[in-house]
């Protein structure tokens, strides 16, 4: 496929943000962008239309009940069968901070065993508790599964910034233990908060930004092409959106956050 041909689509409902900068980010890249509030598609009917599905940041529908709880039923309600024929079809799904709550709450993710009527995992609220934006450092951890992130060699470190109120990634206590394990067995787990060196937060604040479990920032279901992360990388794509970038002494066009939306697109280019 070339990447013109591409299209993708960033979906828009009350209290979303970002999706502008998201769209900007791949459009750079030389993709066709389009933001779409969910009823324009629910009354064309052409999600299945578009390549690849985003979720942006934000506060959906005002984040009541849960972060993302309601943009996620909504869904299920009005675009499920759409939405399963998506997934299917492996086609790309990428959420962001707001989105990475509405793919777990959709059940989306993890996907252990495909989607599931309830959520396995669950951003709950920070601790400590309280709005939290900084930027911070991640760590590469897939060994290629996640399409996302396959350009991006493990254990290279990224600088990218957080804004959220629930990013705690956490499971039910007693089950932990052996979805971790999966995690790794299937090689979904893709980012974890860490030190500026590569040494991972501990679960301690502020390295770690809102105290999630086993400091994981981002992962992705089990055949790579979902992915759901807390930080922004359409905030961390050119070089001048990083706060310091006055005291840099060697500028580069393009910040850290870049390395995921090319990655996703090389990967279309060569799946063809």
């Amino acid at each position: 496929m070339n990447r013109e041909e591409i299209k993708v689509c960033v979906l828009r409902v009350g209290g979303t943000n970002c999706d502008a900068e998201t769209k900007r980010a791949f459009e750079e890249l030389g993709v066709k962008a389009e933001i779409a509030h969910v009823n324009e598609l629910v009354k064309r009917g052409n999600l299945l239309d578009y390549h690849v599905l985003v979720f942006p940041g934000g506060f959906s529908y005002g984040d009541y009940v849960r972060a993302g709880a309601i943009w996620a039923k909504w869904l299920l309600a009005k675009l499920s069968k759409e939405l399963k024929t998506f997934v299917k079809e492996n086609r790309p799904i990428l959420g962001i901070c707001n989105g990475f709550q509405v793919l777990v709450e959709t059940g989306l993710l993890p996907g252990f065993d495909g989607i599931t009527p309830y959520p396995d995992a669950a951003l709950a609220t920070n601790f400590p508790s309280g709005y939290n934006c900084r930027w911070i450092h991640l760590k590469q951890e897939n060994k290629g599964r996640c399409i996302f992130t396959w350009k991006i060699p493990k254990g290279k470190i990224l600088r990218i910034p957080v804004a959220h109120s629930e990013g705690r990634f956490m499971f039910a206590k007693e089950k932990e233990k052996a979805y971790l394990e999966r995690l790794y067995e299937n090689d979904q787990l893709v980012f974890r908060y860490c030190y500026r060196d590569g040494e991972y937060a501990g679960e301690c604040f502020p390295t770690n930004p809102n105290g999630s479990f086993h400091d994981i920032a981002g992962i992705c279901n089990p055949e790579g092409t979902i992915f759901g992360l807390m930080p922004h990388p359409e905030r961390a794509f050119y070089w001048w959106q990083q706060p310091d970038w006055t005291r840099q002494k060697q500028m580069l066009q393009y910040g850290d956050g870049k390395l995921i939306f090319e990655s996703l697109i090389n990967y279309l280019e060569k799946k063809g």
